[in-house]
């Protein structure tokens, strides 16, 4: 693989990023990626390792383990190493419809599993995924090839998150003629107003976006489907209708003052960020006011980590973050051995940023909100927060968190942000075509298929799995379009 003794002798390399103090300015992507020489080198540093853990991607307790794609991570990186970017490019897009997505916003399940990281770091694997994909939008390798033969059969997608985006890119090369269905302004679904833009660049989509559109994808915005369109003209006018609206139904946190105003869910707060972004440069008046404002976010993910990066950014006068779980070890612990996802705090942009502006880390372990309290105007100005342990419940036997008697104290807030995951889907959908929910709302299917029990409809992407990565998202799209195609053709080449 490229230099049988590159993992001896070059070390891991990373992009560098620019000072939280100088990137909190802006809401641009911040990381300057290597030279390509350099990234040439770091690819030489995968391993001839007889079994590529990096592109397993299967569960290991309870965790995926390697790349869900299947990505032929070993192939690439040697031919970057030798300087063949063309024909990585060509093994990349083999089992990846969008690198330029993964490579940004992937936790790199990849890397986790790479042989190197058993006694030493990882290969960079993500960075070689991007050196790669830009290395073809700049050289002109990206570039729209519509389907040279149309199949006559019509394929209804709702949804253009990225597993909606893959099916259709899937599908639609295969030659079926797709429209994807969007309730929003604009083409992206979680990429476009669930990622910020400092992650992801909306740039990067839109680039996407034009290249399906002349390859013959039709996309419609601005149509809920379920509200502004009926399910049965859907079903009637197409020949299979793949439902992709993603798990957007968040979870509450169910305490006295919830109702008070200045509390918001994070998915929510994002997207009023991005679209007034997006339409304004944030002139329009149209975000909530976070100018020195104390800000409370709930929920220690990488949503609650946009959240407190976003909120920086808007000129915040501090940021606290609570995670109701313990903090996570350094490194890994004996009952987490590798190639197991590392269960590690690990500290995000976000919590960097905080670092640097604030000089502390935002997070606040084992804590939870016990009650909101309004100001005389109905808006809250503080909460009262609580401290948890784990308890073992004397009937099931199953340890659950619970309130440490007499820790509660009250921290000053001007604006909350619940960013505590997801429920499932949006109901309406589901009830418009009549398919059956499992007892996590997300929509039932036999086990590793997507077929629904109404005919020909079928649902993929974290309506179907659940709230789950990007990189996840586009392999539920792709086996998706490869079921769909079969249901239609009798056969799938896909």
């Amino acid at each position: 693989m490229g230099k049988p003794t590159g993992f001896m002798d070059f070390e891991r390399q990373n992009s560098t990023t620019i000072a939280p103090e100088e990137r909190i300015k802006n809401f641009n992507e911040f990381h300057i990626p290597l030279s390509r020489e350099c990234q040439q080198i770091q690819g030489g540093r995968c391993m001839d390792c007889g079994v590529p853990f990096c592109q397993y991607g299967q569960m290991i307790g309870g965790m995926a383990s390697g790349c869900p794609l299947n990505n032929l991570i070993p192939e690439w990186n040697d031919l970057i190493y030798n300087g063949n970017w063309e024909r990585a490019l060509k093994r990349l897009k083999k089992t990846n419809n969008f690198p330029e997505f993964t490579s940004r916003v992937c936790p790199a399940l990849c890397e986790a599993a790479c042989t190197c990281n058993i006694n030493g770091l990882p290969v960079s694997v993500k960075e070689n995924e991007h050196g790669i994909i830009e290395y073809g939008y700049e050289n002109g390798l990206i570039k729209p090839e519509p389907p040279r033969v149309r199949s006559g059969k019509k394929i209804a997608v709702i949804g253009s998150g990225p597993s909606g985006m893959a099916a259709a890119d899937q599908l639609n090369h295969r030659g079926h003629q797709v429209t994807v269905f969007e309730r929003n302004d604009r083409i992206g679904g979680l990429l476009r107003y669930g990622i910020p833009n400092m992650k992801l660049e909306k740039e990067v989509i839109d680039r996407r976006v034009d290249i399906m559109k002349k390859e013959g994808v039709r996309f419609v915005t601005n149509t809920n489907v379920g509200v502004d369109m009926k399910a049965s003209r859907l079903l009637k006018e197409y020949d299979a209708v793949v439902l992709a609206c993603g798990a957007s139904n968040p979870r509450d946190i169910k305490v006295p003052g919830r109702e008070s105003a200045g509390i918001y869910f994070a998915v929510d707060y994002l997207t009023m960020v991005t679209k007034s972004l997006l339409n304004s440069n944030l002139t329009d008046g149209k975000i909530p006011d976070v100018k020195d404002k104390k800000v409370l976010v709930i929920g220690g993910g990488d949503t609650g980590n946009d959240c407190v990066g976003t909120s920086i950014r808007l000129g915040a006068a501090s940021v606290l973050q609570l995670e109701m779980m313990p903090k996570a070890p350094d490194t890994r612990a004996d009952n987490n051995p590798w190639p197991e996802w590392p269960k590690i705090c690990k500290t995000d942009y976000g919590q960097e940023e905080s670092i640097a502006v604030f000089g502390h880390d935002p997070r606040v372990y084992q804590t939870t909100v016990k009650e909101f309290i309004a100001d005389d105007k109905g808006h809250v100005c503080k909460a009262v927060l609580v401290k948890l342990e784990f308890k073992k419940d004397p009937e099931t036997g199953r340890m659950n968190m619970s309130e440490v008697p007499g820790s509660e104290y009250v921290e000053d807030v001007d604006l909350v942000l619940i960013a505590a995951g997801f429920l499932g889907c949006q109901e309406y959908v589901a009830k418009a075509f009549g398919v059956e929910l499992d007892g996590r709302t997300n929509v039932a299917t036999a086990p590793g298929e997507y077929r629904t029990n109404k005919e020909k409809v079928f649902a993929a992407g974290d309506m179907h799995r659940g709230q789950s990565l990007v990189v996840w998202a586009i392999r539920e799209g792709r086996d998706v379009a490869k079921e769909v195609d079969k249901y239609l053709m009798g056969y799938t080449n896909l």
